[in-house]
């Protein structure tokens, strides 16, 4: 029988199957940060559960809101800190050593193709950009994750998605996935599973996947995959070469992962981005996006370059390209948080950190808090934020503040204008 990727990775983690299409699988890693596993930490604490199943497949980071912003995020750190502790879990990362999870955990070589991974966070889909299966989960769910390394989820559908053409001068992955997400809509992808092909995702970095992948949620997926290639071997190399006689190997290896000729998806959508705008959101859903052409002009009011969708190095390359020698409007303030401590030191070395500082930007240490309006970087009422981040609701950065969502070429142009601009419209030199 053909089979999907997801198939397979179902297929070879079943523990058990309770109820027809229910599927108990173990899990090779559960990640936690310090807003959603605390409550779940608290809770087998009150049941006399206080254990993890196995120490080395828990990964833990304080990244929401980091360094704490009051009591209450510090109690939340404080559960997290002493419970690593506790439980001798080696990969905690604290503040000074952290980063935005779903940036944090790839860099660290913990996700590898075939994995089955979970968190209490939407954006945990991320990480199928490895080939692997990855889901956020709530609070139950982590929690058994936790004690028992299972976790139930229904049989998985596919729908494949092919990405053709010449992806123009000024498009990003960000664009790409915010496309894709206009024709699947917010729902349309609901207890799927959203699998990337075609030639331009081949040509894709590990980055502009995870970009892809981080986004399949906001089409209600419940996660996002990549085919495990030569890019994915070799961003994982350092972390996988003693498992390997080469690249070639792992490469090989890889393979048997990928989904067979044949099988079967729910849906198959083609879409070619040769000739496509840079996109932007207009409204406060994720698939309310139009061509920046019919956004131009529309005025902002802060500018937020970040975050586990566009925080990566990769990122910050592309927005100081148009910065560099550049300043940004008087009428707009610019924030940027690099995703992990790694991400800031390369930039910091690479002089865009005083690119970004010479143009007028504020930047921040690695955190998720402006993303959920939670701190650095929250809007007030009547605001407007042109955001590289992944959602647009209404009040998501700040209770009566509004989100248009871009690419980071598309945020530093708007930076420089104080409105909606149009990265093509800039210099080639300056975009370097």
């Amino acid at each position: 029988m053909a089979l999907t990727l997801a198939q397979k990775i179902f297929q070879s983690h079943l523990r058990d199957e309770p109820f027809p299409g229910t599927k108990v699988l173990d899990i090779d890693v559960v990640m936690c940060h310090e807003i959603t596993t605390p409550i779940a930490i608290n809770d087998l604490v009150a049941r006399g559960k206080d254990r993890v199943f196995d120490p080395e497949k828990i990964k833990v980071v304080i990244d929401h809101v980091t360094p704490a912003k009051d009591t209450k995020t510090a109690q939340q750190g404080k559960i997290l800190r002493d419970w690593a502790k506790r439980q001798n879990i080696r990969d905690f990362f604290d503040i000074g050593r952290n980063g935005v999870c779903h940036a944090l955990f790839p860099e660290q070589g913990f996700i590898r193709p075939g994995f089955t991974v979970i968190m209490g966070d939407s954006h945990t889909c991320t990480h199928g950009a490895f080939g692997a299966f990855a889901a956020g989960v709530g609070t139950t769910d982590l929690e058994v994750g936790i004690l028992k390394g299972v976790c139930a989820f229904r049989e998985p559908r596919t729908i494949r998605i092919n990405i053709s053409g010449k992806v123009p001068e000024g498009v990003y992955a960000k664009d790409i996935i915010l496309r894709v997400i206009k024709k699947l809509t917010v729902k349309g992808a609901t207890d799927c599973v959203i699998e990337f092909h075609g030639d331009v995702v081949k040509g894709m970095s590990m980055e502009g996947r995870m970009t892809l992948c981080n986004m399949a949620i906001e089409a209600g997926g419940t996660s996002g995959i990549c085919m495990p290639d030569e890019v994915t071997a070799d961003y994982l190399w350092p972390f996988i070469s003693a498992d390997y006689k080469n690249k070639m190997a792992a490469i090989e290896d890889f393979r048997k992962w990928w989904s067979d000729k044949g099988c079967e998806y729910i849906k198959i959508i083609d879409i070619d981005v040769t000739g496509m705008e840079p996109q932007v959101t207009s409204g406060f859903k994720p698939d309310e996006a139009r061509n920046v052409s019919e956004m131009e002009g529309t005025p902002v009011d802060q500018i937020y370059i970040g975050s586990c969708t566009n925080g990566r190095i990769e990122d910050l390359r592309v927005a100081a390209g148009y910065l560099k020698g550049r300043k940004i409007s008087p009428a707009v303030r610019g924030i940027v948080s690099p995703a992990t401590t790694k991400v800031f030191r390369e930039a910091d070395e690479e002089g865009i950190i005083k690119i970004f500082m010479d143009a007028g930007f504020c930047v921040t240490n690695p955190t998720c808090g402006a993303c959920l309006g939670m701190s650095n970087g929250v809007l007030a009422p009547g605001e407007v934020c042109a955001s590289t981040t992944n959602r647009n609701f209404s009040g998501r950065m700040g209770r009566g503040g509004m989100v248009h969502l871009m690419s980071p070429a598309v945020a530093a142009v708007t930076a420089i204008e104080g409105k909606i601009a149009d990265p093509r419209k800039f210099s080639k030199e300056a975009a370097q």
